[in-house]
């Protein structure tokens, strides 16, 4: 009876795997959720190196509630704005996937998002974000296509900047954001056991607008992603600019994520 529960289970891991690997997208989010009951802690580092290094921590726990909800909160280090590092804030955010129309190795999604920030930085650039820089509410849709072995996924929001912890007031407090991402499963070719390791690819196109400020950016961003007995993740990516016109912290900066999930906590 044990065997017979532990194929049934390593048999889910697997298909969870091999169906989603590609759409676990390194910058953005699918309109997939995590499995219910699961607990997913991630820990990341993002930077850039001029006109010095300057680099940010997040730590952030994710949780599937339910096949519909899955809940996130994160906090923030960083030197971004002063020599030392320093906590900057947190922010949660949360999702409601609300359409599915699913097949065999193919299905559409549909979610509404939701995000909010309270950070104590200065805010001197006219990007709105809410990873560590600006308090603020966001909210938005995406919907994922999965077929087979390549997963599509867009999304629109919009930001709303307040004013930060300790007075700071925004540069600009609207923005629009929208995102365009593709991942293809490279390996396994044949999945066949829930311990080989996935290899994914990405490629996302990331991009604000401030209205009537003329103010807007595009980036690239490729990425690689590891897999390892379906509950270890490595992502490694690097985002520049294909248009920039605005001030940031963000362009030309690399992403460092390792993340661990634990199935069926409850």
């Amino acid at each position: 009876m044990i065997k017979h529960l532990t194929l049934i289970l390593l048999g889910w891991l697997a298909g969870v795997c091999v169906s989603q690997a590609q759409e676990l997208y390194v910058n953005t989010e699918p309109a997939s959720n995590m499995a219910t009951n699961s607990l997913g802690i991630r820990t990341e580092n993002q930077g850039y190196f001029k006109p010095d290094f300057r680099n940010r921590s997040t730590l952030e726990v994710m949780y599937g509630a339910s096949k519909y909800l899955m809940l996130h909160s994160s906090v923030y280090l960083s030197n971004f704005y002063q020599d030392k590092q320093r906590f900057e804030g947190l922010s949660a955010y949360a999702k409601y996937r609300f359409y599915s129309a699913d097949t065999v190795q193919r299905h559409f999604r549909m979610a509404a998002f939701a995000k909010a920030s309270s950070i104590s930085n200065p805010v001197p650039n006219q990007e709105i974000s809410l990873e560590g820089d600006n308090t603020g509410v966001q909210g938005g849709l995406v919907a994922t296509q999965l077929l087979h072995k390549l997963a599509l996924s867009g999304s629109v929001s919009y930001l709303r900047a307040f004013e930060n912890r300790g007075g700071y007031v925004p540069v600009n407090p609207n923005s629009v954001g929208y995102s365009l991402s593709a991942g293809y499963l490279l390996f396994p070719k044949q999945y066949t056991n829930y311990e080989q390791t996935n290899i994914n690819l990405y490629a996302e196109l990331l991009g604000k607008a401030n209205p009537g400020k003329g103010q807007h950016y595009l980036d690239i961003a490729p990425a690689i992603q590891f897999i390892f007995n379906s509950v270890l993740r490595v992502d490694l990516s690097y985002r520049t600019p294909l248009v920039n016109r605005m001030v940031r912290n963000t362009q030309n900066m690399y992403l460092v994520r390792v993340e661990y999930n634990i199935f069926n906590l409850f």
